[in-house]
């Protein structure tokens, strides 16, 4: 029970009533539990509001590092389908530089074979024009329109055998490079596979999952969920804290209005008393 000191509420005594007095007594006492609710539900708005201020931070730094995890999030799996694209593309360039290198291969052991024919047909023809001579010169009645068109023959060969020595050496040029373009090709494909797996976690060529606890995809999917389970958080107790501060400063207003209701009560009442 609270001590009421008189002497805050000035009363006339000449002519009041016993009752008057009681009442007004009655009065003071309701004022000033009602001055200590205000003052009780002053303290929790004040609190409340402190406590919303800082849900209210929270939550925006939620928001605004959910967003962030998101175009993490969204930028990798554009990052990821590129890496896809590269892979593919670097396959397919790859099998078609190992295509490439096995024809260019076939074609120099073609030439290289065509080469040996050739030089044998050279030489075949070089010993029949030798011969043709030798007959002619103990024969004059071989034709001499024979003797020139089997030297234009022996002369042919050795203009054919020269040309594909020339086909042949750019076979094996080609070759040589083709063996290069496969070596690059095969390094780029060996590093696109790298690539997306060190993204996603996957092996492209095997189609098995590694490492997926550590891959890039994993880590930044990880890190949106933990950042949306943070904003539900902040979100449910920023939305908590405004229905509690609410209902707190409903408490406070009807409590005030009591008191203010109180106060002019009792200022009615000690005015009547005094003018008694």
């Amino acid at each position: 029970m609270k001590t009421l000191d008189t002497s805050l509420f000035p009363v006339k005594r000449y002519g009041v009533t016993e009752r008057k007095k009681a009442e007004l007594d009655a009065i003071a006492v309701m004022v000033l539990d009602a001055q200590y609710d205000v003052e009780q539900l002053q303290a929790i708005v004040t609190s409340l509001t402190e406590k919303s201020n800082k849900f209210q931070g929270a939550l925006a730094d939620a928001i605004a590092d959910r967003a962030h995890t998101l175009d993490n999030r969204n930028l990798l799996d554009v990052v990821v389908q590129n890496a896809l694209s590269l892979l593919e593309n670097s396959e397919k360039a790859f099998s078609e530089t190992v295509i490439a290198d096995v024809s260019t291969k076939n074609t120099a052991t073609a030439v290289k074979s065509l080469i040996d024919k050739l030089i044998y047909s050279a030489e075949v023809i070089n010993k029949l024009s030798t011969m043709v001579i030798r007959k002619k010169a103990l024969n004059p009645l071989i034709s001499d329109d024979l003797v020139s068109r089997i030297t234009v023959a022996g002369n042919d060969a050795n203009n054919a055998v020269a040309l594909t020595l020339v086909a042949l050496q750019a076979a094996f040029t080609t070759q040589a490079s083709s063996m290069e373009s496969e070596a690059a090709a095969s390094l780029e494909y060996i590093q696109s596979m790298q690539l997306y797996e060190t993204l996603t976690g996957t092996n492209y060529q095997l189609e098995e999952t590694r490492n997926v606890d550590t891959c890039l995809k994993t880590l930044l999917y990880q890190a949106y969920d933990q950042a949306e389970s943070a904003y539900k958080h902040a979100h449910r107790a920023n939305a908590d804290t405004l229905v509690q501060l609410n209902e707190a400063s409903v408490n406070l207003i009807q409590a005030q209005i009591k008191l203010k209701s109180l106060q002019a009560g009792f200022a009615a009442g000690n005015a009547a008393a005094l003018a008694s």
